[in-house]
C-alpha cells in the first residue's frame, strides 16, 4: 500500500512540473503581424503550415531547459519530409563507423559503392573531394552544405534501411520512417535492397559490406497522404486524381525538433541516451551545418546555383542578395519537394546569448497539380520562413 502510494505522489509530482507546449502564444504573436503572415494564416490548412518553437534558457550548471510553443501541429497529419530526413542519415552512418569498431576504418575511408539489384549504381570516384574519392565524411558535406540527393543515398546504402529505421525508434522518433533514396524514383521493392560496399585505407580493404535486404514496410497511422486533384505521372501525364505519398517517407515536426535537440544539446540528455558520436563527429556536423556553400573548397560550388543562404530558410528566406547577421549562427537542414519548404533549425547567438530551435513546415500549391513544378515557394513559402524565424529572434532579443 505504501508502495502504491508512494508511486501515485511521484506521477502526480512529474505531472505537475511536466512542460506542456503552448498553442497559443505563436499564433496570437503571428496574428498580431497580418502584413507578414495572414497569407498563411487565413488558410492554414491549405497551406499545411506546422511550427514547433523551443526556448532555450540556461541554469547556473549551464544545463539547458526548454520552453515549447507550437501552432498547428499535429504528428499524424501527413506532410512531405523532402530532404530533412538527411539529417538523421548523417547521424546514423557516423554512429555506424563507430559502433562497428573495425580497426582502420574511419568517416574519411574510401567508400566504393557497388550494384547487385536492378536499377543499383556504382560510385568508384568523387571529383568533388580533394583525393578525388567517396568517402562518409565526403558525403555528409555534401548534404549538409546543399543537400546532396546522390550523397544520401549512398549513405542510406551503407546504413541499411532496416537499421536507420531500428534506429529512428530506439531514439523515440515513432512517427517517422526513412524508407527509400531520393530523387531517383525508388520504391516498392528496388528500396528494400541496398548496394554492397567496401572501404579501404589506400589499397587496403578495411571492411566489406554486403548487400542488404529488408521485407519490412514500417506501417504508421496518418492521416492528409492523399493531395491534391491531379499530378503528372513519369511520362509527364496529368492523372486526374489525387496524388498518394502514402508509401513516401516520414519526419514529424515534433521528431525532427527531437532529433535536434539531441545532437545540439547533448547535455541535456543522460549519457546513454545521446548520439554515439565522437566530439570530432560533432565538430564535423556542426561545422557543416552552420557552413555556407560559398565558404566551402571541397566541394566547390558555383555561387551563382548555391549562393550563400541557398540551405538557409529560417530568417533568411533563401533569397540571393539577404544581408547576413554577423551575431547569428544557424545550424539547419531544410527540404523542398512537391511544394513543401521544411526546415529543422538551431538558433545561436552567443553575443545576446540567445538561442533556440525552430522547426516549420509550410506548402503551397495552388493549382493543386503535383510534379508540374508549380509551386509558389518564392510568394508564399520562402517569406513565411524568413519572417517566421525573423520574428522570433527579434521576440527573443526583447526578453529580459
Amino acid at each position: 500500500m505504501l508502495k502504491t502510494a508512494s508511486f501515485l505522489l511521484c506521477m502526480i509530482g512529474i505531472n505537475v512540473f511536466a512542460q506542456k507546449t503552448d498553442t497559443v502564444f505563436l499564433e496570437k504573436l503571428m496574428k498580431s503581424k497580418p502584413e507578414l503572415f495572414s497569407v498563411v494564416l487565413n488558410h492554414p490548412e491549405k497551406h499545411q503550415v506546422q511550427v514547433l518553437y523551443t526556448q532555450i534558457k540556461r541554469d547556473k550548471n549551464n544545463k539547458p531547459i526548454f520552453t515549447s510553443y507550437s501552432y498547428n501541429l499535429n504528428d499524424h497529419h501527413y506532410f512531405y519530409p523532402a530532404s530533412t530526413v538527411k539529417l538523421a542519415a548523417v547521424i546514423f552512418a557516423l554512429e555506424k563507423i563507430n559502433d562497428l569498431k573495425v580497426k582502420g576504418l574511419d568517416r574519411k575511408s574510401t567508400m566504393i559503392t557497388d550494384s547487385s539489384y536492378k536499377g543499383q549504381t556504382k560510385v568508384l570516384k568523387d571529383p568533388t573531394s580533394q583525393n578525388g574519392l567517396p568517402s562518409v565524411e565526403h558525403y555528409i558535406k555534401k548534404i549538409l552544405l546543399t543537400s546532396d540527393n546522390d550523397a544520401f543515398n549512398r549513405l542510406f546504402e551503407f546504413i541499411g534501411r532496416a537499421e536507420i529505421n531500428t534506429k529512428l525508434k530506439k531514439y523515440d522518433l515513432l512517427n517517422s520512417r526513412i524508407l527509400n533514396r531520393l530523387a531517383i524514383g525508388d520504391s516498392g521493392e528496388p528500396a528494400k535492397h541496398t548496394n554492397p560496399i567496401k572501404f579501404y585505407n589506400g589499397t587496403v580493404l578495411v571492411y566489406s559490406q554486403k548487400e542488404q535486404y529488408d521485407p519490412k514496410e514500417y506501417p504508421l497511422t496518418l492521416g492528409n497522404t492523399t493531395m491534391g486533384k491531379a499530378y503528372l505521372d513519369s511520362n509527364e501525364h496529368l492523372v486526374n486524381k489525387p496524388f498518394s505519398l502514402a508509401g513516401k517517407n516520414a519526419f514529424a515536426i515534433s521528431d525532427q525538433q527531437a532529433l535536434m535537440k539531441r545532437l545540439m544539446t547533448p547535455e541535456a540528455f543522460p549519457v546513454k541516451e545521446r548520439f554515439h558520436l565522437t566530439p570530432s563527429d560533432y565538430q564535423l556536423i556542426y561545422t557543416y551545418m552552420s557552413k555556407l556553400p560559398t565558404e566551402s573548397d571541397y566541394p566547390k560550388y558555383d555561387p551563382k546555383e548555391f549562393w550563400p543562404a541557398y540551405a538557409k530558410m529560417l530568417y533568411y528566406g533563401r533569397e540571393k542578395d539577404a544581408q547576413f547577421n554577423p551575431d547569428l549562427k544557424i545550424f539547419n537542414k531544410y527540404g523542398d519537394s512537391y511544394g513543401f519548404i521544411i526546415d529543422n533549425s538551431y538558433f545561436k547567438d552567443e553575443k545576446h546569448q540567445i538561442e533556440f530551435f525552430l522547426t516549420a513546415v509550410v506548402q503551397s500549391n495552388e493549382d493543386g497539380i503535383f510534379n508540374d513544378g508549380k509551386y509558389e515557394y518564392e510568394s508564399i513559402c520562402y517569406p513565411f520562413m524568413k519572417n517566421l524565424g525573423r520574428m522570433l529572434y527579434e521576440e527573443a532579443m526583447k526578453a529580459p
